[in-house]
């Protein structure tokens, strides 16, 4: 089954009701990069005036981790997959629609072949930057994603 927008979101909204319920969607995903999308709305937001921050988050981690649920899927392995540590660093305040894309797929091909031939746990960092309508970056997360293959 391939993953779709569509179904990443209805696994959003089944299992991560947070998440869906402040907005958080996956927009595109392809072989190199996933995008994600949350607007400013009420329910998301801070005392500031803004989007709070553990909403852009949620969406940061969805463009990264969509991005390796696909890339396992392909392989046809049983693989693990847990955020070992993240990183934020937030440069404007997040108002409309924030736009989060990860083009770490590349890099985490590499990495998923060698946790396969290694069978050893395998770390990658993967970055989302979210940037706002007019293109300007708000902010940007950095996941330290663990990935080993399940006996």
């Amino acid at each position: 089954m391939k993953l779709t927008p569509k179904k990443i979101n209805l696994f959003l909204m089944a299992k991560l009701p947070s998440a869906y319920l402040c907005g958080v969607r996956l927009k595109s995903i392809n072989a190199s990069t996933s995008t994600t999308s949350v607007k400013f709305r009420w329910i998301n937001q801070n005392p500031f005036g803004s989007m709070f921050w553990a909403v852009q988050g949620m969406a940061a981690e969805l463009a990264t981790g969509a991005l390796v649920m696909q890339k396992i899927q392909e392989s046809g392995k049983n693989i693990s997959m847990l955020v070992a540590s993240n990183s934020a660093l937030f440069t404007k305040k997040a108002k409309g629609r924030i736009i989060f894309t990860c083009d770490n797929g590349a890099e985490l091909d590499n990495v998923i072949h060698n946790a396969i031939t290694t069978k050893e746990g395998q770390v990658i960092v993967m970055k989302a930057v979210g940037v706002n309508e007019e293109g300007v970056e708000v902010s940007s997360f950095n996941f330290e994603w663990t990935l080993k293959v399940k006996s």
